[in-house]
């Protein structure tokens, strides 16, 4: 549990931030924050603009309790300010953020730990434009962004190489794509919760992910038991390598044909989505425990130097 010294009372809770996934952001926070002064904690929602550390100053929380996601607030920005600041806070530290944010880096990691991964490339955005830079089916995104933002899938029949939008960023990231079915498992402390199996009618994109209707969730996921337990083993592994705390939430691939050889990591997210339509929150309740229970145990959970 949390390494500080009194139980703690007052939580600023982070919201909304300047990154891609602000919205997302915005609902993850107020229902953190509502879920918080149900459980008795005395709540700020804070919009995590460019006073973001004059505010902190003025309010003082024993605890944040971060739910940005995206730039700024998943990749070891935020942790760094809270660090400096000495206000212990909840998720992972700088080091591992700044990691898991970064694919490329993340993926060398996995590798290092025995992870499956696929191959993958970091190319200039005008390249990839030029060529097929790996020959197709291969899925294109921002090296640094998570919840689908900007992903390109070129498929095996593509006559020529993806048009990318201005606003992705110079290097992109070029990876081999993973068939099958998309499943993913919460860590929680040391412990792996399940495994849930994602339906959707077509790519599982930014609006699959979080509006309502845009994906189904069967959890525990009816796969083999053998394939079951290695998302749990992967998971847990894959937050270890990258040295996460408090919530993590792993995402593979799993093409049946090939068994176990089948089974890909894909990534880890240092900050899950808590919406109510997220996955690790869904995966709590079905362990037993409540979306209440979960935020506390985040706030309990909260130190520096993590």
């Amino acid at each position: 549990m949390g390494q500080s010294s009194r139980t703690p009372r007052t939580v600023a809770v982070l919201l909304g931030g300047p990154s891609a996934e602000r919205e997302v952001s915005l609902s993850s926070g107020r229902e953190c924050a509502t879920a918080l002064r149900e459980e008795g904690f005395e709540v700020t929602e804070l919009d995590a603009g460019s006073d973001l550390c004059d505010r902190l100053r003025e309010i003082s929380p024993d605890v944040v309790f971060n739910a940005l996601h995206g730039r700024w607030g998943e990749d070891g920005c935020v942790q760094g300010l809270l660090e400096w600041l000495g206000i212990p806070y909840t998720h992972s530290g700088v080091l591992a953020s700044a990691l898991a944010m970064d694919k490329q880096r993340s993926k060398d990691a996995f590798r290092t730990a025995g992870l499956p991964v696929v191959e993958s490339l970091i190319c200039a955005k005008e390249e990839v434009r030029a060529r097929h830079v790996m020959a197709p089916p291969y899925v294109v995104k921002p090296n640094n962004e998570g919840s689908s933002v900007g992903v390109y899938l070129v498929h095996e029949v593509a006559n020529g190489p993806p048009q990318l939008s201005d606003d992705m960023p110079d290097d992109v990231m070029v990876e081999t794509f993973a068939p099958g079915r998309e499943l993913t498992t919460t860590v929680m402390g040391d412990k792996a919760l399940t495994v849930t199996d994602i339906l959707t009618d077509g790519w599982y994109d930014y609006d699959a992910k979080y509006k309502p209707g845009g994906s189904r969730h069967v959890v525990p996921a009816d796969i083999p038991t053998e394939i079951f337990d290695l998302c749990i083993d992967y998971a847990v592994r894959a937050h270890d390598a990258l040295g996460c705390k408090g919530l993590s939430r792993t995402d593979f691939r799993w093409d049946e044909a090939r068994g176990a050889d089948g089974l890909i990591l894909l990534e880890t997210n240092t900050q899950p989505g808590m919406t109510p339509t997220s996955l690790s929150p869904e995966q709590g309740t079905e362990t037993g425990i409540s979306f209440g229970a979960m935020c506390r145990w985040l706030v309990e959970d909260a130190s520096c130097n993590r």
